[in-house]
């Protein structure tokens, strides 16, 4: 499943550096709200690099800018207009402009190599036996799923728990500062809590984020999961003047990384 790629790293993009490109993205009229095509359409990828994001069975809600969406696409379709165009940028690699979505029992998973999981804890993420197993076999194929905006330590229990039953003979563990993740383009050197929204009047009063991931057989990351963060969020909310330029900013750099890793592990 892993795709080859003509992107080059440079030879090292600080958090400063990083600053002036996204500035380009929070002019009013650069990134917009642009028509995308339908995410629940297409047979096969729409650009070396297109991103899926796991539809799941929940009767919950959320959004903003007037958006209300399942829990599963909690952030869509702003978090994709954003940071899309901003990993295009930043590396050449051909990007689709939308997310496919899609469920675990679809076929077409597996010509997808980066899935997106939004909510597990507040969505009651619970996938069948017959789910489960099609998952396991994605990441075992060379699959890679970022899971995003889960927070506490009971939505931690549940998604573990549920995890456990995808993957009953692997665990999970902090994702160390050395690990390849961290600097395959950005250098990740300190780590910022990227809050929601809904969080930026409470930032002293947050749990303490965790970067945790589970690793193959050969120490390849397959998920990872931003415990006590939502790097959704901060793509959403990219161009408003409320959210912080600093964690737009970081959320973009890890953006970039995961993506890159899983395009080349």
């Amino acid at each position: 499943m892993n795709l080859q790629t003509g992107w080059a790293r440079p030879m090292k993009v600080t958090l400063s550096a990083a600053f002036a490109g996204i500035l380009l993205f929070l002019i009013p009229g650069v990134s917009g709200r642009q028509q995308f095509r339908d995410p629940m359409v297409g047979d096969r990828p729409e650009a070396e690099f297109h991103m899926a994001r796991m539809i799941y069975r929940t009767n919950r809600y959320a959004g903003s800018h007037g958006y209300s969406n399942p829990m599963w696409a909690v952030d869509y379709p702003l978090a994709e207009a954003h940071f899309l165009p901003t990993l295009r940028r930043y590396t050449r690699v051909d990007v689709a402009e939308n997310t496919r979505h899609l469920e675990l029992t679809d076929d077409l998973l597996f010509k997808f190599p980066f899935l997106w999981l939004q909510q597990p804890g507040a969505g009651g993420w619970n996938p069948t036996a017959k789910e489960a197993e099609r998952l396991r076999e994605y990441l075992a194929r060379g699959g890679f799923m970022m899971v995003d905006d889960f927070w506490g330590d009971g939505e931690w229990e549940w998604f573990e728990s549920v995890m456990s039953r995808v993957l009953p003979d692997k665990s999970f563990v902090e994702i160390p500062d050395s690990d390849s993740v961290m600097h395959l383009y950005f250098d990740i050197d300190e780590r910022t809590q990227i809050p929601g929204d809904r969080h930026l009047r409470n930032l002293g009063g947050l749990p303490p984020p965790h970067w945790r991931g589970i690793y193959d057989d050969h120490q390849r990351l397959i998920v990872i999961a931003n415990h006590n963060m939502d790097i959704g969020d901060a793509w959403e909310h990219a161009d408003d003047p409320g959210y912080p330029l600093p964690m737009t900013a970081f959320a973009y750099q890890l953006g970039v990384n995961y993506v890159l890793y899983a395009m080349s592990h």
